[in-house]
Formats: C-alpha cells, sequence, structure tokens
C-alpha cells in the first residue's frame, strides 16, 4: 500500500514537472485531477456575493500556481504544495471580499497579506511563527496545514510535537497538556512554539 503511494507520488512529481516545462498533457491531467479536491474544498468556504463556481475558479487558479512554482527539492510533495496552494488563493480571494464587503465572514484569511489589511501590520505566517493565538483564524489554518503535512508522509513534526498541538487546538492549557502527556509545561510549550514556527517557515517558503 506504502509502496503505491510512493509510485503515486513520484508519477505525480515528474507530471508537474513536464507540466511546468510547457507539457500540455501533463497540465491537463494535473488539472482534472485536483479540479476534485478544490469542490471538496470549495464546501469549507463562503465568499459574500460569490457562489461556489467562484470558490472553485479561485481554487483551480491555485492549481496553475502550484503547477507554475513546484520545486522538487523542497521536502513537500506535489500534492502537499498544490493542496496549500489551493488554500492560499482561495483564503486570499475571502480576505479581499472581506475588505471589500466591510463585514466579517467565516474564518479564513490571507496567509500572505496583513492580516487587518494595513501595510504596516504583520502577516498570520508572522504571527503565528510569534505565537498569538487568539485569533480562531490562525488556528484553523493552523490545524489544516498541519493535517496536510502529516498526510503527506513526511516526518515534518515530532511525535511530541503533533501530541501536544492535537490537545492545544481543543483548547488545552500547556499545564494541562503538561499533565496528559507527562511532560513538563516548558516542554509543552517549546514544542508547541516549534510547531508553529515550522508550519510558518512551510508556508513563507511555499509561496
Amino acid at each position: 500500500m506504502n509502496d503505491g503511494r510512493q509510485e503515486e507520488k513520484f508519477i505525480e512529481e515528474q507530471l508537474a514537472i513536464l507540466a511546468r516545462e510547457g507539457n500540455e498533457e501533463a497540465e491537463e491531467y494535473l488539472i482534472r485531477k485536483y479540479k476534485e479536491v478544490v469542490k471538496t474544498k470549495a464546501h469549507l468556504y463562503f465568499i459574500a456575493g460569490a457562489d461556489r463556481d467562484d470558490i472553485v475558479q479561485e481554487g483551480m487558479i491555485g492549481i496553475f500556481k502550484a503547477i507554475k512554482g513546484f520545486d522538487p527539492s523542497r521536502q513537500a510533495s506535489f500534492r502537499t504544495f498544490a493542496e496549500l496552494c489551493i488554500n492560499r488563493q482561495i483564503i486570499t480571494a475571502i480576505k479581499q471580499a472581506t475588505r471589500r464587503k466591510h463585514s466579517p465572514l467565516n474564518t479564513s484569511v490571507s496567509l500572505s497579506k496583513p492580516m487587518d489589511g494595513e501595510a504596516k501590520t504583520v502577516t498570520l505566517a508572522e504571527t503565528l511563527s510569534t505565537g498569538s493565538d487568539s485569533d480562531p483564524v490562525a488556528q484553523l489554518l493552523l490545524k489544516e496545514t498541519m493535517d496536510i503535512l502529516e498526510g503527506s508522509g513526511s516526518d515534518f513534526f515530532s511525535s511530541l510535537e503533533q501530541c501536544a498541538w492535537t490537545h492545544y487546538l481543543q483548547g488545552k492549557t500547556y499545564r494541562e497538556i503538561a499533565e496528559i502527556l507527562e511532560k513538563s509545561p516548558k516542554s509543552i510549550d517549546n514544542a508547541i512554539q516549534r510547531t508553529k514556527r515550522k508550519m510558518a517557515g512551510f508556508l513563507e517558503k511555499s509561496r
């Protein structure tokens, strides 16, 4: 089973390389395949004044960006990179719609644009790396990023980081997590901060 996943990963990476070099058949194959991923994600987001087709269109732009920007020398597989590009494109569109409508939308925000639209504010990735966790949007994106990276089959996070982060998203305090995992509160704090920095760094590198 694992061999099958590795083979699929290799084939996708080769197709992505061919597509990036201008092979239309490879590009069309990846677009067809990931359109289903986009349709699934479209149900998770809402853009005021837009229908699902608009969201799907944004997700498809994300696929094009993934094909053009994929670098096989990086740690992420093409699937991991493509899903992050799709998420980011949809989220950016939602953030732009928020500013236009001047009304709150559901939990969505740009990963690489200032969180309140002002030039002097920090980006979400910077916010994550510095430990600001009051924003439920940030927590949602961190959870989704963790799920994507875990699903890629890489050892991106240690077992302690994964366990601590799972409890953290459930609203537990560092002390409560420490008692559950039989670790010191300081080690839990360190694990959670490492997790945030890793995810923020990965998101910045995949821009």
